[in-house]
């Protein structure tokens, strides 16, 4: 039995009823028995953590398919713009959200971006490494450092607030000094094309996929092709494919797998879990550890389709990605949330990003949006989290 299947809602739920006596008639419950609570199908959506997040996204859909709906943001090549732009958010949002839900945060994946991004571009650039062995470097270096703020964090139990704060520090600061200290600049380029003269890091990282079902699409006239036959949009880009996969593990993972159960559980009352044999610092720390993943991911994908490392990538991003999942519907204090919804959460902010360049308002409003947006989800989450204890 699961730890935390009180968190699985919609299900119908009756009190345990004893046997009858020997020799009585059982009683046939009736057609409305009272004994049985039922919901209605509109309050079991609104129990959904991803409810406000999808509720959001169709109601920006709304306003820009009004307000710049002839404009071509929502033409093929518009929405692999603004697509993109959510996929590199979402990439972070599942691994912050799947934290978040574990009663955690992890204030240091923007730095990590930064210092991902130069771990794959100084040896590549400066010390001669194959690409391929660079990218391995950068990701075993960030999930070992991602490792050790899940260690600090459960071995001092101090607030992961405090110790990812320290590390977005830390990391920031080594990603200029190194920089400056063996490239005498913080911004390294040529990555890009090194990177494309590699088939492995190419295939995997840079570039789109499905070029030749977009071009096939194109010579039936589906999709606009240019003088040189090749079409207007040449495929998904690569960022955009993993977003899908590691939101579907995740998803998945969250909702079918012992894990996930452990991944509420520790987040709903670690003392709890650990009661019934959840390995609590262990699943915490694999968390901190997948965060990791998700910073260095994003960077290794936005160094190799940009061509280059900036000692300064990834600013806010820490912020943007656990706004996404609080959006989302993941509460700030654990035990509930979900993957889809985080997933929403990118997807409205990358609407909005894009859109509002494809109407007549002020870019400087983006930013006031995601915080009216950011305030409604905190005020519905935390009717949803009412409702769940009263439902306990």
């Amino acid at each position: 039995m699961g730890v935390v299947d009180h968190f699985h809602h919609g299900n119908v739920s009756k009190p345990e009823q004893s046997s009858p006596p020997a020799g009585s008639v059982p009683a046939v419950p009736t057609a409305a028995d009272e004994r049985l609570r039922r919901e209605s199908w509109f309050k079991h959506l609104l129990g959904r953590p991803e409810f406000a997040a999808l509720a959001g996204t169709v109601m920006v859909f709304i306003v820009f398919a009004i307000g710049a709906g002839d404009s071509g943001m929502f033409n093929l090549d518009g929405i692999m713009n603004w697509s993109q732009v959510a996929a590199y958010l979402g990439i972070l949002a599942v691994g912050a959200c799947l934290l978040m839900i574990a009663g955690e945060f992890d204030l240091s994946i923007g730095s990590m971006i930064g210092f991902a991004g130069m771990m794959v571009a100084l040896p590549t650039m400066y010390f001669h490494w194959p690409i391929e062995l660079a990218i391995l470097f950068a990701f075993a270096g960030s999930m070992a450092l991602g490792a050790l703020n899940g260690y600090l964090v459960m071995r001092t139990r101090l607030p992961s607030f405090i110790v990812t704060l320290a590390f977005l520090f830390i990391l920031r600061g080594l990603t200029l000094a190194l920089s400056v200290m063996f490239a005498d600049r913080t911004i390294i380029s040529g990555v890009g094309d090194v990177a494309a003269k590699s088939a492995l890091a190419h295939a995997l990282f840079q570039g789109v996929a499905f070029h030749g079902f977009f071009t096939w699409l194109g010579h039936i006239g589906l999709v606009k092709l240019l003088d040189n036959g090749q079409p207007l949009v040449p495929g998904v880009p690569k960022v955009i494919v993993w977003w899908f996969a590691l939101a579907a593990i995740g998803a998945f993972t969250l909702a079918k797998t012992r894990f996930g159960n452990w991944i509420f559980a520790v987040g709903g009352d670690a003392n709890a879990a650990k009661n019934v044999g959840v390995p609590v610092k262990s699943v915490k720390i694999r968390l901190f550890v997948l965060t990791a993943f998700c910073s260095c991911l994003f960077a290794v994908l936005q160094v190799c389709d940009i061509g280059s490392a900036a000692a300064d990538r990834g600013l806010q991003k820490e912020f943007e990605a656990i706004i996404a999942a609080v959006i989302g519907g993941t509460l700030l204090t654990g035990g509930y949330g979900s993957v889809v919804g985080a997933s929403f959460g990118a997807l409205i902010f990358g609407v909005v990003q894009i859109g509002i360049s494809y109407t007549n308002i002020d870019s400087d409003w983006f930013r006031v949006f995601l915080g009216i947006m950011l305030l409604f989800a905190v005020l519905f989450n935390h009717y949803v989290r009412s409702r769940v204890a009263a439902s306990r």
